[in-house]
């Protein structure tokens, strides 16, 4: 233990002057157009398990290439960070380069426990130091505002944006004479799943060929097996079992199958900032039954889906009451057609990738014009 927490100290101590010599942040940041670190030396491929802000970064790097060598724009997530972020950032802006961030949620005492003004200090100190700030929605922007403070920098919301044309809808019901629900991404809390499957308990007896798919990461143990055995144990419990399946993560190539699988999307979690997962469902064309917190209602604009909602409050959780989210799922399913057109035109009107994409080149264009 003492050597290893000895190499890791010797590492750090190391790391100003490795970054200098293996970054080369390129001076004269106007020449040669945009060349952008994600802060990554190597970022996860799609058919790769990743999670999270590194999702959007694949988007950005098909267009933006991911450049740890001779760069002029460091764009770093402020969800998915590198070891030692706030000194990247100052050495990349000593060379003259400059800084984006995309600024995703934030940590309070409500979810993140006791620690959270530790957890706060990396973000707010990259919040200080950039030059301009993509906020991934409003309520991104108003808990940046509350727990970092306000930018000093330009800043603007950008809402998580998906490829429409990768992301598309079944070519026919994938499971006719069924109403599949899938609760899917990554499942901190095991609250996030037992809430489903209590609104599975409350709606079977109206609508017996409902099904509940949860995929994903169960998280809240490290134990992955472990976890699901909880949660199959729960459901036996509420006499649903067999109307449950769970699969485990998936790579960002199996998530369009995934989604084309289902007739709604399942989200639970309480003040999502802007889920990602929510804007690949909704061009899919999957109607979103949600937890009316955070930033979700943004992403789902109106028409697309059914939402419960709750209380804005940062001192604890507040999961969705499951009769609730029950008559909201019968709601959908009664109206399914409509509303799988309402969810795929929301997506491709407001919130596909190309629109983002050419924002952002005008940004980087903005900040490497002397």
């Amino acid at each position: 233990m003492r050597s290893h927490f000895q190499a890791l100290l010797n590492a750090a101590l190391r790391l100003p002057v490795e970054l200098r010599e293996r970054l080369r942040w390129r001076r004269g940041a106007a020449s040669g157009g945009a060349k952008i670190f994600y802060g990554f030396d190597r970022l996860p491929a799609p058919h790769e398990l990743g999670h999270g802000g590194i999702i959007k970064v694949q988007d950005l790097q098909r267009r933006f290439p991911n450049t740890p060598r001779a760069a002029n724009l460091l764009y770093l997530i402020s969800s998915y960070q590198p070891l030692f972020a706030p000194r990247l950032v100052t050495l990349a802006r000593r060379a003259g380069a400059r800084f984006v961030l995309n600024q995703n949620g934030v940590a309070y005492p409500g979810w993140y426990g006791p620690d959270w003004e530790r957890s706060n200090a990396t973000m707010r100190e990259l919040l200080r130091q950039a030059d301009h700030v993509v906020y991934q929605s409003r309520f991104c922007q108003q808990t940046a505002d509350r727990y970092l403070g306000p930018a000093a920098c330009p800043s603007e919301i950008l809402l998580n944006p998906v490829d429409t044309t990768v992301f598309t809808p079944a070519k026919c019901d994938p499971a006719p004479g069924r109403f599949v629900i899938l609760l899917a991404g990554s499942h901190g809390t095991f609250s996030r799943a037992q809430v489903a499957v209590d609104a599975l308990a409350e709606l079977l007896p109206r609508l017996p060929e409902a099904r509940l798919v949860i995929a994903g990461r169960c998280a809240w143990r490290d134990d992955f097996a472990a976890a699901q055995s909880e949660l199959r144990a729960y459901a036996e419990k509420r006499g649903v079992g067999a109307a449950l399946e769970l699969r485990g993560p998936y790579p960002q190539t199996a998530a369009v199958a995934l989604l084309q699988s289902a007739h709604v999307l399942l989200h639970t979690k309480y003040n999502d900032p802007c889920p990602r997962l929510v804007v690949e469902a909704l061009a899919c064309g999957l109607p979103i039954v949600y937890s009316a917190t955070g930033g979700v209602p943004e992403l789902v604009g109106e028409g697309a889906g059914s939402g419960v909602s709750g209380p804005l409050d940062y001192e604890q959780e507040h999961p969705p009451c499951p009769a609730a989210l029950a008559a909201a799922l019968r709601q959908v399913a009664g109206r399914r057609a409509e509303f799988a057109a309402a969810a795929r035109a929301r997506a491709v009107t407001a919130l596909d990738v190309q629109p983002w994409l050419q924002r952002h080149a005008e940004i980087f264009q903005g900040l490497l014009t002397p």
